[in-house]
């Protein structure tokens, strides 16, 4: 292996998946899994993108140990698997008599990793025999995978969450460049623990968890040091990955399992709290308008992934509630007033990502954009789906816009990633049925089809914006779905 070969399987670690072909919406997962991979840096090898026709199927197989340039296998377990590697038939039964060898001769095994796909009923995950005493990933709950995926990838590039210091080294928390902490790990288990498993303490667990979250987000504040200002903002919004992962975790569970009026309260309140970190703060006299940036993209991320979330777990209600209940702001400037107003203000122009574009020469459509679509994989969540919200976010905002008079705030960002689509949403597309529509009026502020044709007439009319970048542009009828809504029982 030459030097530059080297290099590049560090930086784009090869790693092989081994699985079986259960069923087709098996494969899809396993699919899925390889692409978000992929989009994590890792040169992954598939059977589906790198077995050809005419290809020696073990020969590729035994790649897997033979070919040093392959440094991570990953077994993906579901029970077809278990069942064929035991039996040692079919494919995943030639990769075990492959690989069980290698796990059985070296105790510490780090080239070879079970990911469990699905347990059964007892909740036990499917492995075979040969790995049954080892350490698993499990990404069989979605509530769990952004956590999880993320374990994957640390194992993946030698990166563990937790490494042994060096004797007498100084306390990371003595560095100024050790991690931003929130303080929140054990107030998350809790509350996560309390929401699936319906402890009579959930709502308090969730308040605890909400206002620890809220008064110690003060420590992302950028102190500015010398260099570029919008280094500072991205690399202090990628210091805020695992706690932005936490919160989906939370806001998935409660679409699932806590879809209730007190937990509707409780998210609004949350967000209400962060609103403050939009602005200045009190006691700051001197300040420019990017200086809060990683602040508005933060806030700004979290409300997409929240609504994204409720939606996926149908508590269309929830979002309702989040969207026609407007917040109190206690603003510090004095030319203007304090005041409620809607949902909108957690859309924000970042100044300082549109300075980088420029800076950087990057010629992107949009690097807010670009950064939210790089930080979706592993969260559990697809980008799809915060599209989705986003667009559904930017309709009500016309909706109100229409009726109350005011100009149009939301600008649905995610979206230049579908310019051109030529389909539906999948709750718009859904919403052919009168009774589904139903559920989705109270989120865009309507009760009738009727007034989201008065919406797009005002698209035609220029009365309100179509969002657009460069040439580029949706077509807010076609993603509505709109000829078809309402269309059935």
């Amino acid at each position: 292996m030459t030097k530059d070969d080297l290099t590049r399987n560090t930086r784009n670690p090869k790693l092989f998946i081994s699985y079986s072909w259960t069923s087709p919406q098996h494969e899809a997962w396993v699919m899925q899994l390889a692409t978000e991979l992929r989009e994590s840096s890792v040169d992954v090898i598939l059977d589906k993108w790198d077995l050809k026709e005419g290809h020696d199927a073990n020969a590729f197989m035994e790649k897997m140990v033979s070919d040093p340039n392959i440094r991570k296998v990953v077994l993906v377990c579901d029970k077809k698997y278990a069942e064929k590697a035991d039996s040692r038939s079919g494919g995943a039964g030639t990769e075990a008599q492959i690989i069980s060898p290698e796990i059985y001769k070296k105790e510490a095994q780090d080239k070879f990793v079970a990911v469990v796909a699905e347990k059964d009923e007892n909740g036990n995950p499917h492995l075979p025999i040969y790995y049954k005493s080892r350490i698993y990933i499990d990404l069989s709950d979605i509530n769990e995978y952004a956590k999880n995926f993320e374990q994957l990838l640390r194992w993946i590039f030698d990166k563990p969450m937790h490494t042994k210091p060096e004797l007498g080294a100084k306390p990371a928390f003595l560095d100024e460049t050790a991690p931003i902490s929130l303080g929140t790990a054990a107030r998350f288990s809790r509350v996560l623990d309390s929401i699936r498993n319906n402890r009579p303490y959930t709502s308090g667990a969730l308040r605890e968890y909400f206002e620890t979250f809220g008064a110690n987000l003060e420590k992302f504040r950028i102190v500015r040091r010398e260099g570029a200002f919008d280094d500072q903002v991205v690399e202090n919004i990628e210091q805020f990955i695992p706690y932005r992962n936490q919160s989906i975790e939370i806001f998935l569970a409660i679409g699932q399992y806590f879809n209730k009026k007190e937990s509707h309260d409780q998210l609004h309140h949350f967000f209400e709290q962060l609103i403050p970190y939009l602005d200045r703060p009190a006691n700051v006299e001197s300040w420019r308008e990017v200086d809060f940036d990683n602040f508005k993209f933060i806030i700004h991320e979290l409300f997409l992934y929240c609504v994204a979330s409720l939606l996926k777990h149908g508590a269309y209600d929830a979002v309702a509630y989040l969207l026609n209940n407007r917040y109190f702001v206690e603003n510090n400037s004095e030319y203007t007033r304090n005041g409620m107003q809607g949902y909108n203000l957690f859309m924000a122009y970042l100044h300082s990502l549109e300075y980088r574009n420029s800076r950087l020469n990057l010629r992107q459509l949009s690097v807010h954009a670009s950064l939210l679509n790089d930080r979706s994989n592993g969260t559990g969540l697809s980008f799809e789906l915060i599209m989705q919200a986003d667009f559904l976010l930017f309709i009500r905002d016309c909706v109100d816009s229409t009726v109350q008079g005011s100009a149009q705030y939301w600008w649905p960002v995610t979206l230049v990633y579908k310019a051109d689509r030529n389909r539906p949403f999948e709750i718009f597309a859904r919403a052919e049925s009168t009774q589904f529509f139903q559920q989705l009026a109270p989120m865009l502020g309507i009760k009738t089809k009727a007034e989201l044709n008065s919406i797009l007439a005002a698209f035609e009319q220029g009365k309100l914006r179509i969002p657009r970048w460069d040439f580029r542009f949706v077509n807010p009828s076609v993603l509505l779905g709109i000829d078809s809504l309402a269309t059935r029982p």
